[in-house]
């Protein structure tokens, strides 16, 4: 077998990885680059490779990071299987679609505020792409040995995370490599713990959080003070939030702190057809994660769900304060952006980041501090509070990727580190050669392997 790195080498975005095999080939996730400007233009180059040579695609989960450019695959030639658990499925036909969606509007709004140099400014790709590419999709259900190439045989299993994450073992026969997708917590509010990985020759493990440590706070109580303290100065709370889990896990928080009578009866607004939608993916999964089906109807029920475009405008006469949650996560696009520009100037206004802000994202230039952000060609003013509630990644941190990789049968002849930034990717190696022992090292953007 030969691996080739063609993203989330040296970074947090893009995961894709070729795995070559007796003359065939599939590629591991197919995600969008985000984040910087240098790393976005990535996705508008041509693949390294001829996608109609490709036989296969196989998905960790659905986040765009791992699965957005699936409709670019397709565009530019691909036509063979991409497998994936029922649930990353499900999810997938939300999350593609909505992705080109926003694109179009995206490019829409800038053609008509001339605020691209772009002339005009098109969309990556566009909704029809996105429908197009579910097509494809292939279900794998969780244990099921499937070949995938000829004398190529893949096996999912749980990694937590997300609905239908899995971390994925190829096996020829003689080698076997494990690609951790994004591992979950042990801790998680809403997934269960990842699945430990079988005995394999190589592993290619994700690095988001590979040079910190969870804060043990208690986020239900942090969000509690911060809404109490916002509804005080007569504020409302934006909260940015990824449509998949986090939104979710903040209904969860927002539910319970009401049903302690913890917070003001404010209103909250889920503002997010996507979120809306998913919500419902995880009350019909529930054997998949912790809550109970009784959990997962309040999580259902404490927001009002905010489905079409009038019903997010007319949030912006709300002069009264609420809680609004809204896509996208890192403030990169989507609706949550006008509720940003119109609260951001108010001081007695509250923005929430809950959770990990790419570098180069508006999210991580809110967290930074700084004093105007731009949106939709403009410069806004920051004068809201900027608070974090820091412990809602659905990452593993670095202790618990260590626990999780030592709990092997066997060491691993070889780890690759991905899907983290340089600082995170490098420490985690140093502490995976320290602690367990182990032969690590970083990927590179176009490093090539042969395995076995």
């Amino acid at each position: 077998m030969k691996l080739t790195f063609l993203g989330a080498a040296g970074t947090v975005t893009g995961s894709r990885y070729l795995l070559e095999h007796e003359g065939h080939r599939l590629l591991v996730d197919c995600g969008l680059f985000q984040g910087y400007k240098n790393l976005r233009e990535l996705n508008w180059e041509d693949f390294p490779f001829d996608p109609a040579t490709l036989d296969a695609v196989v998905l960790t989960h659905a986040h765009l990071d791992h699965s957005g450019a699936l409709p670019l695959l397709l565009r530019r030639g691909f036509r063979g299987p991409m497998h994936a658990t029922p649930a990353t499925i499900e999810l997938c036909h939300l999350l593609l679609p909505d992705s080109g969606h926003l694109q179009e509007e995206d490019a829409a709004y800038a053609n008509r505020h001339g605020s691209s140099k772009h002339h005009p400014a098109l969309a990556l790709y566009t909704e029809e792409d996105a429908r197009h590419s579910l097509r494809y999709l292939r279900p794998l259900d969780f244990g099921v040995s499937e070949e995938v190439l000829p004398g190529l045989h893949v096996t999912l299993a749980p990694a937590g995370h997300i609905l239908g994450a899995a971390h994925a073992t190829f096996s020829d026969g003689r080698t076997k490599i494990l690609f951790s997708g994004d591992v979950g917590r042990e801790d998680d509010l809403i997934m269960e713990p990842p699945t430990p990985p079988e005995a394999v020759d190589c592993m290619v493990v994700e690095s988001t959080y590979g040079d910190r440590v969870h804060p043990t706070v208690d986020n239900q109580a942090l969000l509690g003070e911060i809404i109490q303290r916002t509804a005080s100065r007569g504020g409302s709370v934006v909260i940015p939030a990824f449509a998949v889990g986090r939104a979710q896990a903040l209904l969860v928080l927002i539910a319970r702190l009401k049903a302690a009578h913890a917070i003001p009866d404010l209103p909250i607004f889920l503002d997010s057809p996507m979120a809306i939608d998913m919500t419902g993916i995880y009350l019909r999964h529930h054997k998949l994660h912790r809550l109970s089906p009784e959990e997962s109807q309040r999580m259902c029920r404490v927001a009002k769900m905010v489905r079409t475009t009038d019903e997010s405008r007319a949030l912006n006469e709300v002069r009264y304060p609420s809680i609004i949650i809204s896509a996208s996560g890192m403030a990169t696009g989507g609706r949550v952006l006008h509720h940003i520009k119109r609260l951001a100037p108010d001081h007695r206004n509250t923005i929430v980041l809950a959770g990990y802000q790419a570098g180069g994202t508006r999210g991580a230039r809110i967290a930074a501090g700084e004093k105007s952000i731009r949106i939709f060609g403009q410069d806004v003013p920051l004068n809201a509070e900027v608070t974090q509630l820091p412990g809602m990644s659905a990452h593993a941190d670095a202790p618990q990727l260590l626990r999780w990789m030592g709990a092997a049968p066997q060491p691993p002849q070889q780890v690759f580190l991905t899907h983290g930034e340089p600082e995170a990717a490098d420490q985690l190696r140093q502490r995976i050669e320290r602690e367990l022992g182990w032969r690590a090292s970083v990927a590179r953007m176009g490093q090539e392997v042969t395995l076995g």
